[in-house]
């Protein structure tokens, strides 16, 4: 290590030393910064999601080291020739923003224990043992910068690469060798070390988002979805807290929210669906609400995942849907080796972006319409304007439970047609016209009390 690296360290280590009288955080009580961008954070609806690492190499997923339990010091050898020469940070957000997405997240380290940026608590890093030698986090995070899109970090709990990291399900899978030097608190040290460097290198970071806390499968009696296992959860969020109090975060645990959280995380599944099976051991909380899901089958590059992306027309159904259950579409996408986005993600970003430029008003800016979720579709609404998105018409009348709210009109969104409607009990019925061949079929109704 050199010897600027060691001063960097040091100093780095005081900053979230400084902060440890926060650790507790108990009765946590978000700053107002960070009340603001949780209602940005809502508004915005649609974020890019990137899962990039030396495991796109091999074209089978972020889990590929896992997969074919590869041996830390092999698979760590990939490093020395990852060389994406096709990177262009302003291309990205460039298309990114064209999709209407709002803000970015990137892993900045995944399970294979490979930082994505540059650190100066591991040579294992894009910076040091690449060829490339470039810190992409910082061109990112300038890119977004300069087209207005928030920029954040996924940073994995789990490691199967350090020797200190202690073994968990996933992990023990992993050849590693000496297990004797697994040691949560250096390894909680390297952490905050690392934290605080995406906190004070980056500007602004919108969010972090934590992922791999299920590694560590060991059940309380009490809570057979809350591990027994001390992640130290809250000397993390107090960390992060202090040193941008405007800084949400979030934590893909698959349990209740914990106290010092600012999102709630769903993956792939919709806020109260759990066809993944992931959401088993959650309910909705009150805080603002992310569904993660992919374009493809894969979160990180798959060479034989390219057939299976879905039509910009699911993606939009996705997206609607997590609206209309008053959540943000985090929207994966797997870079190739080379840096440069796959063809058919870029396509599906401007069909997304096309559709976004008419029908933008009903989401973005929204929240959860009064009429909850049905088998046609959803609402999303602001102020006094309901919006009824018909994903899937069975008949061309269509039954909506108002309840006391009178309707004072309604119309067709993209066209300003007006749409019969009559009342009915407990609500009206809405006589559609047909609805050809648009996805979603948005009737705006205007509301009063």
């Amino acid at each position: 290590m050199t010897s600027k690296r060691i001063i960097l360290t040091v100093l780095l280590l005081a900053l979230f030393s400084a902060s440890q009288d926060l650790s507790a955080q108990k009765g946590y009580v978000p700053a107002p910064e960070n009340i603001q961008a949780r209602q940005e954070f809502q508004d915005a609806k649609l974020g890019i999601f990137i899962h990039w690492g030396i495991y796109s190499m091999l074209g089978e997923g972020e889990w590929v080291m896992h997969k074919h339990r590869y041996d830390w010091r092999e698979y760590a050898k990939l490093a020395g020739g990852f060389y994406p020469s096709g990177f262009n940070a302003e291309e990205w957000v460039r298309a990114f923003k064209e999709s209407g997405a709002k803000y970015l997240t990137i892993t900045s380290r995944h399970h294979d224990g490979f930082s994505m940026f540059r650190t100066a608590q591991s040579d294992y890093n894009i910076v040091d043992a690449t060829p490339y030698g470039r810190d992409v986090m910082a061109e990112l995070a300038k890119a977004c910068a300069a087209e207005g899109m928030k920029f954040g970090f996924y940073y994995s709990h789990l490691d199967w690469y350090r020797a200190d990291y202690p073994v968990g399900s996933s992990s023990s899978a992993i050849p590693r060798g000496d297990r004797s030097k697994n040691d949560y608190a250096s390894y909680l040290n390297f952490m905050k070390g690392q934290l605080t460097e995406l906190l004070t290198q980056y500007g602004p970071v919108h969010t972090i988002w934590f992922d791999g806390y299920w590694d560590h499968t060991g059940k309380s009696a009490s809570d057979p979805y809350r591990d027994t296992f001390d992640w130290k959860l809250d000397e993390q969020y107090a960390l992060i807290h202090s040193l941008q109090p405007g800084c949400l975060v979030g934590n893909n645990h698959h349990t209740n929210v914990h106290e010092g959280e600012d999102i709630q995380i769903f993956e792939r599944d919709l806020p109260g669906e759990n066809k993944f099976g992931y959401s088993g051991g959650s309910s909705i909380s009150a805080l603002p609400l992310e569904t993660c899901g992919t374009m493809s089958n894969a979160w990180g590059y798959n060479i034989a995942d390219q057939k299976d992306f879905k039509s910009w027309e699911d993606m939009v159904r996705m997206l609607v849907g997590a609206a209309g259950r008053n959540a943000n579409l985090l929207l994966n996408i797997g870079p190739r080796p080379d840096g440069r986005l796959p063809e058919v993600a870029v396509q599906r970003l401007k069909e997304m972006g096309a559709w976004m430029k008419v029908y933008g008003e009903t989401i973005y800016g929204t929240r959860g319409g009064f009429i909850g979720p049905h088998d046609w579709g959803v609402t999303t609404q602001k102020d006094n304007r309901l919006f009824v998105h018909i994903l899937k018409l069975q008949d061309d009348v269509l039954y909506l439970p108002t309840g006391t709210r009178k309707v004072k009109s309604a119309k067709v969104f993209k066209d300003g047609t007006p749409v019969r409607f009559s009342k009915a009990d407990g609500g009206i019925v809405l006589s559609v016209p047909t609805p050809g061949n648009d996805v979603d079929y948005v009737v705006e109704l205007t509301i009063s009390q």
